[in-house]
């Protein structure tokens, strides 16, 4: 069968058609990839030749240099050293077990530092250092460096570390750094990028942590040239960043020693204050521990000896601890009074050793009493009677407004940890915080201290302060930061009476200078130098009407934790007060036979610069004085030098 002719002129049309549609889908797509091309290189060129420089071009930060702090004398306390340390790169070193097996040939390495570098080199990318261990002797990194051809991706480098130079001296004052934790970033709602340093380190406590901003600095960066693999090629530019704020404590480093060895083998607390301007010139705590400790890393042991020592090594008591002040509230209650014009310092109080109220019997400390009192001996001789009749004439609402007037039940605005606002107790304050009624009996327990009342010796040593100047001192810790000198706060006047106020002071100075007084032993003979004080002793437990009528147990027959505390507050000199100081001694027993020497020792050394000179205690008393002291300056450190730079300054390497 023959096939039919093809109507060639159809055909052709229809090819033609084709071929124009195939043109045209070509000539579009050549269009569209011509106008892509121009997109890119030319009208977006810049955005690209700018991402494909950020791939190239990594920016790194330069951890900034932490600022300094000196004592008030430019003596260096916290300080920053040269640290040597290894590092390891996985992707230069190979199998990381063997090359840290290589490395612990040549020098120690700590089994926990190995474990934790196999652990980060883990999570962390191949190209990345990871520090195996710091702190090293110049003798072991000059073996590391000798050594090198046989440790690849092995090397040393110089990094700086915080160091305190005066170890446990100042770490309730000064605190000390640590490593960032999570906890230390949710801080702060915008973290600083420095803090993501590996390693790096911030203030956990004290001023380093109430003044880690202005320590901190700003970090400096370097542009370095990376590859595709992120490994560093070549370092391109760098900017230094801005060193941290240097400070200057009021605190005298000698004192300070003084202090802290004064008070070497108690669990106690010590406050020396400036009373002209508020100058914090001592703060000690006992015992305490060294900072270097936490810094380099402390150990599980060192850290659980810590913790399960009875003394409370951690613990700073002289902001943080809490004690009812006893006695040395007292002047506190006799205030009130003369200002309320409830007494005048001629009223009279007969003592008979107790004082019967709301059914219940309230004892003097001495049993036999103290006959007819008046202010200046209820003071000096420490009469309690006198002081719980005077209560109730006055009321727990005027004597909780004086308390606050100096300073008692105030958190005072410090850079230190946990400094504690105490506890100045007022009827509403029961009320709310008990649900319960105030009761006379509560106003006689606070006319003397005890009761709901609690001070810290910072604050047993602000109100001694305003008690000598009759002016609203403030304590300041802080008195220079980025060599810029701080002013210390006004200081107005109380609004007291002068009168009153010389009462006080008279009866404080008889306390500790007449053989009547309870301070009597712990008296300073030299008249430029006399003090004036006033004992505390703090009950810590209950003394039953059975343990009353067969004898009071003492002190030293009772279990420590059972011992009452001891205090004492004092100014210096009499008639022209230069430093107040504020000492308690946890169940250390009557203030005047503990607390009191203590103080008078810490006050001769505020005032002469120097051991206490032996001319300035009783005759009767030197021969075991002179011992005392010398076995004393054998502990001390010898004087520390202050920096050679000017005030803030210093060497920061």
């Amino acid at each position: 069968m023959r096939r039919p002719v093809p109507d060639t002129g159809a055909s052709l049309a229809r090819i033609g058609r084709r071929a124009l549609l195939i043109g045209g889908l070509q000539a579009g797509v050549v269009g569209v990839l011509g106008w892509r091309l121009y997109d890119m290189q030319g009208r977006r060129s810049g955005e690209f030749r700018l991402m494909a420089e950020e791939n190239r071009i990594s920016i790194r930060l330069i951890p900034p240099v932490r600022g300094l702090i000196h004592d008030r004398n430019n003596v260096l306390i916290a300080g920053n050293e040269q640290n040597y340390r290894i590092v390891i790169t996985r992707e230069d070193a190979g199998d990381m077990e063997a090359a840290l097996a290589r490395l612990g040939s040549i020098i120690a390495l700590d089994p926990d530092d190995v474990e934790r570098t196999l652990r980060e080199s883990r999570r962390r990318g191949a190209f990345v250092p990871i520090i195996v261990t710091d702190r090293l002797s110049w003798d072991e990194v000059t073996a590391v460096g000798i050594n090198a051809p046989a440790l690849p991706g092995i090397s040393a480098e110089v990094g700086q570390s915080r160091i305190y130079p005066l170890g446990p001296d100042f770490v309730h004052v000064v605190g000390y750094v640590g490593p960032v934790s999570e906890r230390d970033l949710e801080r702060y709602p915008d973290p600083d990028p420095v803090l993501q340093i590996p390693k790096f380190q911030i203030g956990k406590i004290g001023v380093e942590r109430w003044r880690e901003d202005a320590l901190r600095g700003r970090a400096g960066s370097r542009r370095v040239e990376v590859n595709a693999a992120g490994r560093i090629m070549r370092e391109l530019d760098r900017r230094d960043g801005q060193p941290g704020d240097d400070l200057r404590l009021s605190i005298e480093a000698g004192l300070q020693n003084f202090v802290q060895e004064r008070l070497a083998g108690e669990s106690a607390a010590a406050v020396v204050m400036d009373v002209t301007n508020g100058d914090l010139l001592a703060v000690g705590s006992a015992p305490s521990f060294d900072p270097n400790l936490f810094v380099r890393g402390i150990s599980s042991a060192d850290y659980d000896a810590l913790l399960g020592d009875e003394f409370r090594p951690l613990a700073n008591k002289a902001v943080q601890g809490l004690y009812p002040p006893g006695s040395t509230y007292k002047m506190i209650t006799a205030l009130a009074a003369l200002e309320a014009g409830a007494i005048t310092p001629e009223t009279g109080v007969y003592c008979p050793g107790h004082l019967d109220a709301s059914g219940r019997r309230f004892h003097c400390w001495k049993g036999a009493g103290h006959g007819q009192v008046a202010l200046a001996k209820a003071i000096s001789e420490s009469c309690d009677v006198y002081f719980y009749d005077v209560a109730q004439r006055v009321g727990i609402e005027a004597i909780a407004a004086m308390a606050e007037r100096f300073g008692l039940g105030e958190r005072h605005d410090l850079p230190m940890s946990a400094v504690a606002a105490g506890l100045n107790p007022t009827r509403s304050w029961k009320r709310e915080q008990r649900g319960q009624d105030w009761m006379i009996g509560d106003t006689i327990n606070a006319s003397i201290g005890q009761g709901y009342v609690l001070s810290s010796p910072l604050q047993l040593a602000v109100m001694t302060t305003r008690l000598a100047t009759g002016r609203k001192v403030v304590p300041r810790l802080v008195v220079a930061a980025g060599g810029r000198e701080i002013a210390p706060a006004p200081a107005p006047s109380l609004g007291l009476s002068e009168g009153h106020l010389r009462a006080i002071r008279a009866s404080m100075s008889d306390a500790t200078n007449t053989r009547e007084g309870t301070a009597w032993a712990a008296r300073v003979v030299d008249p430029a130098l006399r003090i004036a004080g006033k004992t505390g002793t703090s009950q810590v437990r209950n003394i039953t009407a059975a343990e009353r009528a067969r004898g009071v147990t003492r002190n030293e027959d009772l279990p420590r934790n059972r011992r009452d505390h001891a205090l004492y507050v004092a100014f210096a000199p009499v008639e022209a007060p230069r430093v107040a100081v504020s000492v308690v001694v946890e169940h250390g027993g009557g203030g005047a036979g503990v607390a009191a020497p203590i103080a008078r020792d810490i006050v001769l050394r505020a005032l002469t610069g120097d051991l206490p000179p032996l001319s300035a205690y009783p005759e009767n008393q030197r021969g075991r004085i002179e011992a005392d002291i010398e076995a004393l300056r054998t502990r001390l450190r010898p004087p520390a030098a202050a920096s050679p730079t000017a005030p803030g300054g210093g060497d920061r390497a």
